[in-house]
């Protein structure tokens, strides 16, 4: 679906249809009931000349609509447009669903996009309907909302918490998205469960550990989540990363300190356990998660256009919903990427466990074999000689340039610019530079043609073809293809 085109024939058919897949594309308001909803919403179908459409929940909110109860449609997948482009607009999004509005305010996400903050609202209310305020205020009353149905905090931890700068804010953010208050937002949860015979760690039940929240990620089908999971548990590093009875675990470094996720897979979602030393740290917690599983992608989309290849056409309908891990740490990435060249696999994750336990901080709360973060970029910029001897001078010159912020390579790095900076970087090489941006920054176009790309390609006896803007998904269902054939 184009920025900024909605057309009301697909919305209705996809509403007449409950169709998941336009959920977080777009939203639908009735001007009757004065509620919005996702289009998949299971509620009786209104009148064609009552709906009004938005392109985000704020944008529904900005016009006085609040959320529908049934379909909780502020918990929408996030639109897949803001991971396949790389304008302003996008990088904004990505910026503010990692929470740093509320982090550093919108005169910190405009100098961190190099604008004025006029023009970031103006072109973010042009295309998305909300200025940057509304969009965060979205995000927190979602956060606030998830903090009162999943743990048992008092009412004015959750506010601070979920990122409101008081309680009155909170208590009128919440009257005017839910049409109730915070307090009967979290009784009408508790009756709906009274009847469950076990209740999730985290909900507030008895035995609800402390700073640990569980909640559910949604996703738009195909996706093989335990396959997604199992790959990520093949690659795991010690100390930092655990695969065991179908859960993958694994560190966060937060803006506000440290926490452990554990990820499973449910019926029709991500079944996700949060520890978090902070509380306050819960939206950047989740757009991780979500990153590294590629959980936002339009994968029917994807799949569509690729299995309409002659190359790609049986590899697709082999693997449907095949996903581009991302990861939950640059930084981390980055290293691996580094130390990856020419080296087998197990020995690059030992390299990297030795790096944890010399240089990674310990967490206060292990979880299962998770005991410690991944070092930061200053920290590897001062290990000198403990960073591997021949790959010495990339690490070092990578990470100073990282510590320092010259480059950048969070949710608001504009991909071509960081893959130009990396390749600038003594010793960084294409494959490793193009890796870095595929996975870390999300790229959903980036094509390696790699020994395992050129061995698939020989197998199919074929030529790259033109698989943009899909060419990460074009790559990892080569690579699926190549360890098939070992």
């Amino acid at each position: 679906m184009l920025a900024g085109v909605i057309d009301e024939d697909v919305v209705y058919a996809a509403m007449e249809s409950r169709d998941p897949r336009f959920d977080g594309w777009f939203y639908v308001a009735v001007a009757t009931t004065g509620v919005y909803c996702r289009p998949s919403c299971p509620a009786v179908m209104p009148r064609r000349r009552n709906i009004r459409l938005f392109p985000s929940a704020a944008a529904a909110q900005v016009n006085g609509y609040r959320a529908c109860r049934r379909c909780r449609p502020d918990a929408a997948p996030g639109s897949p447009e803001w991971n396949a482009r790389g304008d302003l607009v996008a990088r904004a999004m990505r910026l503010i669903a990692d929470g740093l509005v509320d982090r550093e305010g919108v005169a910190g996400l405009a100098a961190r996009l190099g604008y004025s903050e006029r023009q970031v609202h103006r072109l973010l209310a042009a295309e998305v309907g909300a200025g940057p305020q509304a969009l965060a205020r979205a995000q927190r009353a979602q956060s606030a909302r998830t903090l009162l149905e999943c743990t048992r905090l008092p009412i004015s931890d959750v506010a601070f918490a979920a990122g409101f700068a008081s309680i009155r804010q909170f208590n009128d953010t919440i009257q005017q998205i839910y049409a109730t208050t915070p307090t009967s937002l979290r009784q009408a949860t508790s009756a709906s469960r009274r009847g469950d015979r076990a209740p999730a760690r985290g909900h507030g039940g008895p035995g609800a550990v402390p700073g640990v929240i569980a909640l559910r990620l949604s996703f738009r089908p195909p996706l093989d989540v335990p396959a997604l999971l199992r790959h990520l548990g093949a690659r795991a590093v010690p100390g930092i990363e655990e695969y065991a009875e179908g859960t993958y675990r694994r560190s966060l470094r937060l803006p506000h300190g440290a926490g452990v996720v554990a990820l499973r897979a449910a019926a029709d979602h991500v079944a996700c356990e949060l520890h978090l030393e902070d509380l306050r740290d819960l939206t950047a917690a989740v757009r991780r998660c979500r990153g590294l599983l590629d959980l936002n992608a339009d994968q029917q989309a994807i799949d569509a256009f690729l299995g309409a290849d002659p190359v790609l056409g049986p590899l697709v309908a082999a693997r449907p919903g095949l996903r581009v891990p991302g990861h939950a740490d640059p930084a981390e990435l980055t290293v691996r990427a580094v130390l990856s060249r020419r080296v087998p696999a197990g020995r690059v994750r030992a390299r990297l466990a030795d790096l944890v336990t010399a240089h990674g901080r310990r967490l206060a709360a292990p979880v299962g074999g998770v005991t410690h973060t991944f070092p930061g970029m200053a920290t590897l910029a001062g290990a000198g000689s403990a960073l591997p001897p021949e790959r010495r001078p990339t690490l070092l010159a990578l990470a100073e340039a990282v510590a320092g912020g010259a480059i950048l390579l969070d949710a608001g790095a504009d991909p071509r610019h960081a893959r130009k900076q990396l390749l600038d970087l003594p010793g960084m090489r294409p494959r490793e530079a193009a890796y870095i941006i595929m996975r870390a920054l999300g790229d959903p176009d980036v094509f390696i043609p790699d020994l395992n790309v050129r061995r698939a390609l020989h197998h199919l006896r074929a030529r790259p073809g033109r698989w943009g803007p899909w060419n990460s998904y074009a790559t990892q269902h080569l690579w699926a293809l190549a360890d098939s054939l070992r």
